[in-house]
């Protein structure tokens, strides 16, 4: 049996893990920002070189996303049994409504 601190310990990587990721994606905007902005006073975005360095480092980004947050990040796991009992509670207030 697993006992409190190991789930702690646990938590405490994950929130670390996030917290580096989040670090990670805001550096992303802010530099595409950034490379955004040299490339249209360079050239006027004639050939938006931008692109090639915000898709490279956009990959690595869902690549990290990916390896944090698994499949989940879209549909996740329980997606489908979530979906599945709110059409059941919707249903069942709308045959309430009726009465």
């Amino acid at each position: 049996m697993e006992d409190q601190e190991d789930r702690y310990q646990r938590a405490r990587e994950r929130v670390t893990a996030l917290r580096k990721f989040y670090g990670k994606l805001g550096s992303f905007l802010l530099f595409g920002l950034l490379f955004l902005g040299f490339n249209y006073y360079s050239n006027g975005l004639s050939y938006p070189w931008f692109l090639w360095i915000i898709g490279f480092w956009g990959l690595g980004i869902v690549m990290e996303a990916f390896k944090l947050f698994g499949t989940d990040l879209f549909l996740g796991k329980n997606w489908e049994q979530r979906k599945i009992r709110e059409q059941m509670e919707k249903e069942n207030r709308n045959s309430q409504n009726w009465f």
